[in-house]
Parts: structure tokens; C-alpha cells; sequence
């Protein structure tokens, strides 16, 4: 399996009302902040692979497509039952 479907998977395994970070993802895979930005800005099934639940990580809500917004992603996000505060998520929404 390539990286891109790799890290697609993992963020399949992310559950409602949890986030991952960008970092997280590159140290779990061994590959650089770039390219998993790649990846997620390559996502063309984000009703299967929710590149929404993958935050900064500065737990700041960042962000998301040029069709949506972050306010997209913000919606999204509240939606799974995450708490949004001065656009930043709780660290307890974390998941490793």
C-alpha cells in the first residue's frame, strides 16, 4: 500500500469527536509536514477519508479547502461533537 493510502486509512480510524494533527500524522509516517498536506489537499473522497478531523498542532482550526473554508471545517467539526474555542480545539479532542 503507498503512503498517500496509508495515511488515508489513518484518518479513517480517527472516531467522531476526535482530531489528529498534522504532526502527529508526519511523525507517525516518517514524512514530512508537506506531504501529508499534500495528501489531504489531494483527498478527492472527504466523505470517506475526513481530512477535516486533521488539525495544527497548535490545536488551531487552520485551513481546509478552497471550496470550503474554515468555517466549513469549524461546522464539521461541532457537527462530531467537537468544541470549538477561540478557533482552537481542547486538547481532549485528541487522538493518537
Amino acid at each position: 500500500m503507498d503512503i498517500d493510502k496509508q495515511i488515508l486509512a489513518f484518518i479513517q480510524t480517527i472516531p467522531k469527536g476526535k482530531v489528529s494533527t498534522y504532526k502527529l500524522i508526519w511523525d507517525k509516517f516518517c514524512l514530512h509536514p508537506r506531504a501529508v498536506a499534500s495528501v489531504m489537499r489531494k483527498n478527492k473522497k472527504p466523505e470517506i477519508y475526513p481530512c477535516y478531523k486533521v488539525i495544527a498542532h497548535s490545536w488551531k482550526i487552520s485551513w481546509y479547502t478552497p471550496e470550503w473554508g474554515v468555517s466549513e471545517k469549524i461546522k464539521k467539526l461541532e457537527k462530531d461533537w467537537i468544541e470549538i474555542i477561540n478557533g482552537k480545539v481542547d486538547k481532549k479532542y485528541f487522538f493518537i
